[in-house]
């Protein structure tokens, strides 16, 4: 498994290690937005050439007018996992999206979504004194939960209470949750870069980006006649680019939204792999991170081989 925070490479080292495996690799996609048909050059998915060149996975398999959901991921990655089982090759999975990430891996009991009840609560949240009452009813129907959760973090809240009034299950049933980190025995590699390297790596991707025509992707996905999910409109460099098409917001404000963004999404990314301990971290650039993180892969299937 390859993560860590966006624009380290991720994509190019599973490539190269495709590449050298003599066809033993699969590559299984971790992005919440790489499921995205149509959103291509603004989510850095492997280009048609990068797909070409390896078995990928859990890109391009839904409709960007579509809501895509964790618990739809976990089912599609136990799908194509098993594929890749049966078939004898080992699955590298690569990308930066930490709960989906936990979800596959750890195998994350997901309860389901209950649309009447939060719609109630998001209502009553939104009123004078409602966030605080919804956590006062949260610490009495789930004392555990309620002890896992800031006052004053509304859509935890929310989605606790949710869970607890739509299943008929207390939130904190479900599993150990995002605190525990189970033993694996799978290689968690995570690339990590300096700060201002990174900034400076993500800046010029997004240049790079409009200058490849993601400004004109957005564009078509504006005028797409099913319009785009929730989801879809929020990622990051899309919002600020339809905002920039749909609201005329200036190009250049956009933009440095979508950047500013891009390094803050980067930080979370990075201090959400930080806080798992099954992570073993490798400076995306070091001239030597192929053969390094090989010979630590080639050293995990032994030592499962081994065992067996």
């Amino acid at each position: 498994m390859i993560v860590g925070p966006t624009g380290t490479g991720k994509t190019a080292l599973a490539l190269e290690l495709a590449r050298s495996s003599r066809d033993r690799y699969e590559l299984v996609s971790v992005d919440a937005m790489a499921v995205y048909r149509e959103l291509d050059i603004g989510t850095a998915k492997p280009t048609p050439a990068e797909q070409a060149a390896a078995p990928w996975h859990l890109i391009d398999i839904v409709d960007p007018s579509e809501e895509f959901s964790v618990a739809a991921f976990q089912a599609e990655a136990r799908r194509v996992l098993s594929g890749i089982d049966a078939r004898g090759h080992l699955a590298l999975l690569v990308g930066g999206t930490g709960l989906y990430h936990r979800a596959v891996v750890d195998g994350l009991e997901i309860p389901g979504r209950f649309p009447d009840e939060a719609a109630e609560l998001e209502h009553r949240a939104g009123q004078p004194g409602g966030l605080a009452e919804l956590f006062g009813r949260l610490r009495e129907l789930d004392p555990v939960a309620a002890s896992r959760v800031e006052p004053g973090n509304r859509r935890r809240i929310v989605r606790a209470l949710e869970v607890t009034l739509g299943s008929g299950r207390p939130f904190s049933s479900f599993g150990p949750g995002l605190v525990t980190y189970p033993a694996t025995s799978s290689l968690v590699v995570g690339l990590e870069l300096d700060r201002s390297e990174l900034d400076r790596r993500l800046a010029e991707r997004f240049e790079d980006q409009l200058a490849r025509g993601f400004l004109d992707e957005v564009r078509a996905l504006s005028a797409r006649p099913a319009g785009l999910s929730r989801t879809a409109r929020q990622a990051i460099g899309y919002r600020e680019l339809l905002r920039h098409l749909e609201e005329g917001v200036p190009l250049e404000q956009a933009k440095a939204e979508a950047v500013r963004r891009l390094r803050a999404f980067a930080r979370r990314q990075e201090a959400w792999f930080k806080r798992d301990p099954r992570v073993v971290w490798i400076r995306a650039d070091r001239s030597d991170l192929v053969d390094v993180v090989r010979a630590r892969l080639g050293d995990t299937a032994m030592a499962k081989a081994a065992r067996h």
